[in-house]
């Protein structure tokens, strides 16, 4: 019997409406790395043609204008402090929530779930007053601390499906062996939850590093992230588009290349996690 998938038709439109869907995804990359080497004139005449030259000079110009090595640190550092906090909690309270079945466990859950269709516009304010009632805005502990509130629901989400195919008797034999509550997770459960451990910082790096919003709620100019300098181009009367495109593709360039070392994890971690429900 020929088990080997015949390549039909139907096979070969859906692979065309993919690629056609790939080139619209990618349609907003090709107008900001083409952009971020034109001039301003060239931009408003035509933002979709190519370049005439293919020189660094707007690189060079917006690498000054906005001090990318420090902006591009302060990000780095929230986004390293604010996921590695959201890694470390979310699968610490996942864990307990799964191994945990009690009604209260079970109630934390539904509540966790529940505050993920809450949508941020409707907390802004609030928000605002408490980070003031408790001295957090302007400082680096603020905003990770804010950013660990609000990512804190899908991490336990992802991390809380995940735990439930890891086997319960490879606990159960570590425990036999003498190991106590903290080395059985340390040594045992944590390193098997590394796929879905990725899938969060993978998710998380991209939506923290891009945010613009929350930063300019929370910290001030002293530590400006690349989503707050780039602001700086756009002014009253005259938008620098050269320079925002040269600076954004800047900053996009590492975060493309974190996404493309370590995508194949996210299908990996969340059918993984589809295991048990």
């Amino acid at each position: 019997m020929d088990t080997k998938q015949r390549y039909t038709p139907l096979l070969l439109s859906l692979e065309l409406l993919c690629c056609l869907l790939g080139l619209v995804f990618l349609t907003p990359f090709y107008f900001l790395v083409v952009n971020a080497f034109k001039k301003l004139s060239a931009i408003l005449l035509n933002a979709a043609s190519l370049p005439q030259s293919w020189g660094l000079g707007n690189f060079k110009k917006a690498w000054t204008a906005i001090d990318f090595p420090v902006v591009f640190m302060h990000s780095f550092v929230i986004t390293a402090l604010s996921v590695g906090l959201l890694v470390i909690v979310a699968s610490m309270t996942a864990y307990r929530l799964v191994r945990r079945p009690t009604t209260f466990n079970k109630l934390l859950f539904t509540v966790f779930v529940a505050s993920m269709i809450i949508p941020f516009q409707s907390v802004m304010l609030p928000l605002m007053r408490v980070t003031s009632l408790f001295e957090l805005r302007g400082h680096v502990y603020g905003i990770v601390l804010c950013y660990l509130g609000f990512g804190i629901s899908l991490s336990v989400f992802l991390f809380h499906g995940f735990i439930k195919s890891v086997p319960l008797e490879v606990e159960e034999a570590a425990v036999v062996d003498g190991c106590s509550p903290y080395g059985l997770y340390w040594r045992i459960v944590f390193p098997l939850l590394k796929p879905i451990a990725i899938t969060v910082v993978i998710l998380n790096v991209l939506w923290i590093w891009n945010d613009y919003l929350l930063p300019v709620l929370v910290i001030n100019d002293a530590f400006t992230t690349i989503p707050l300098a780039v602001q700086k181009f756009f002014g009253q009367y005259l938008r620098k588009w050269d320079l925002a495109m040269a600076s954004l593709t800047l900053s996009t360039l590492p975060v493309v290349i974190f996404f493309l070392f370590l995508q194949k994890h996210i299908i990996e971690g969340i059918t993984a996690g589809s295991v048990k429900g």
